[in-house]
């Protein structure tokens, strides 16, 4: 069965170049929209293979419709977009059951990525249980990196800080995403926060 994904935001715009990306480089891969949670719900028929939700909705709003949407889909993950950031939204959504929260401002490759990691099934399980001897596995370096990344800093404020390429940054955040296990910043910031793997 063909997979498809349920995009729920009420930004037209932000819908069609999202389901641009998404066509491109997921083929095959099915895309309805809704623009209200109401919408979404109304769907009926083959449950989606994921649910990607903004917050900000016209209505009831997409953090207190997760229950909802997860009374309606039990087994489907939900994956949030959003442009608020900051850390209470990100841990309210992980907490309230998101597998995946991603600020809009994120790469078109991070979401293409984590979407793959939602449909293969790996996402919910790397995003809320990341290996508790992570900070272990992580050299001092990297340490380092994961604080200021979650002070928010992008890769070249990073490598300024710290006197690194942003290609050396790049490849460390890399290398701190796999080993907690998680497919975003975001998800890096949530397990970094929870684990206390930063002061």
């Amino acid at each position: 069965m063909t997979p498809f994904l349920l995009l729920i935001d009420d930004h037209p715009l932000f819908r069609s170049g999202l389901r641009l990306v998404l066509e491109r480089d997921l083929p095959g891969i099915g895309i309805i929209e809704a623009g209200t949670l109401a919408e979404a719900l109304a769907h009926q028929g083959t449950p989606p293979s994921l649910l990607l939700l903004d917050i900000q909705l016209p209505g009831l709003n997409g953090l207190n419709g997760l229950a909802l949407l997860q009374k309606q889909w039990p087994a489907v993950p939900v994956i949030v977009l959003s442009s608020q950031t900051d850390p209470a939204t990100v841990r309210r959504a992980l907490a309230s059951g998101a597998s995946a929260f991603i600020p809009k401002t994120d790469s078109p490759e991070r979401i293409i990525h984590a979407t793959q990691c939602a449909l293969a099934g790996t996402l919910k399980v790397a995003t809320l249980s990341a290996p508790p001897a992570a900070a272990s596995r992580l050299t001092a370096r990297q340490l380092q990196v994961l604080e200021l990344l979650c002070q928010g800093l992008s890769n070249k404020l990073i490598g300024r800080q710290m006197g690194l390429s942003e290609n050396t940054v790049r490849g460390h955040v890399q290398a701190i995403l796999s080993c907690l296990g998680v497919c975003s910043r975001s998800e890096a910031m949530f397990v970094a926060q929870r684990d206390r793997l930063v002061g």
